[in-house]
């Protein structure tokens, strides 16, 4: 017989509610609420594999972020009957805030009336803020501010973000089945296009964060099971000689015994692991600086 389980019905499982409690404690009632709340407003979510829409749940209570729509941190998407977790870039913010590494992260549509020129050897964006945009957004420009002193500037025009969404999304430009096609979303998809980039690429990436990247528009039927059923996982990976400098650049730039700690908590098991010799001459040399 085939089954005729619900979301609701899953939901509604002692087991399901138990889970949930394990990862938000006494959060985890008006998180499921939220969630119920989110799928009865949408149709297509209604009859989305019930399996895949938990799943989504679950990452985003994984990352302790809300999936009301209006609050931009992240979503649960309805696409071809399954259900996808989607990243907003407010979530990002968030996430990085977190990891106690970032002092200054922000992201911004460029209006055609701020826009000067941007250099992309030098990254330099020149562009009057102080003035309201005005007329057609040309642009989105993403920047942090880490505590050792490094920034980031990143800028890419409306039509690199169109290019990006077309070899990604299978589903742009073809009605309204991704959020790409409604001009109410458009800009907040491409501002956090452009703030997962810089991030992946240049950022001091959480757990969090990793997990973050990875379930970002992927449909879990199992947990732990990431599938892009909409486009292709656009997380881009550095090259090991590439994440080597950046990690032991971020080691070397480290200020003090507190800096260096925080940025060892923010490592995976496994860069732990490899630059464990480089981290400890570095506490080494930073508690003798303390001392001295």
């Amino acid at each position: 017989m085939e089954n005729k389980l619900t979301t609701k019905d899953l939901f509604g499982q002692k087991s399901i509610q138990q889970r949930f409690e394990a990862i938000l404690g006494k959060k985890a009632q008006g998180f499921i609420s939220s969630v119920l709340q989110v799928i009865n407003g949408n149709k297509l979510l209604c009859t989305a594999e019930p399996a895949t829409v938990l799943n989504a749940a679950a990452t985003a209570a994984s990352l302790d972020l809300p999936i009301n729509p209006n609050l931009g941190f992240a979503w649960i998407v309805p696409y071809k009957g399954k259900a996808q977790f989607q990243m907003g870039w407010k979530g990002f913010v968030q996430l990085a805030l977190r990891t106690g590494q970032y002092q200054r992260i922000n992201v911004t549509e460029v209006y055609e009336n701020q826009f000067k020129s941007f250099n992309r050897l030098t990254e330099e964006l020149i562009a009057d803020f102080d003035i309201e945009g005005k007329d057609d957004v040309v642009g989105y420009a993403s920047y942090f501010r880490l505590n050792n002193g490094m920034e980031k500037m990143t800028y890419w025009s409306k039509e690199e973000v169109i290019n990006h969404a077309k070899k990604y999304s299978q589903a742009y430009g073809k009605g309204s089945m991704s959020p790409w096609n409604d001009k109410d979303q458009f800009h907040a998809m491409a501002k956090k296009t452009v703030l997962k980039n810089a991030i992946s690429k240049w950022g001091i990436m959480s757990i969090e964060m990793q997990t973050a990247q990875i379930a970002d528009q992927a449909v879990q039927e199992h947990e732990g099971d990431y599938k892009y059923i909409d486009n292709t996982i656009d997380v881009e990976a550095e090259s090991e000689e590439e994440e080597t400098k950046r990690v032991l650049s971020f080691i070397d730039k480290s200020k003090n015994t507190k800096e260096l700690k925080t940025l060892k908590d923010s490592l995976s098991d496994e860069l732990k692991e490899k630059f464990v010799k480089e981290l400890e001459d570095r506490e080494n040399e930073l508690i003798i600086k303390e001392k001295s």
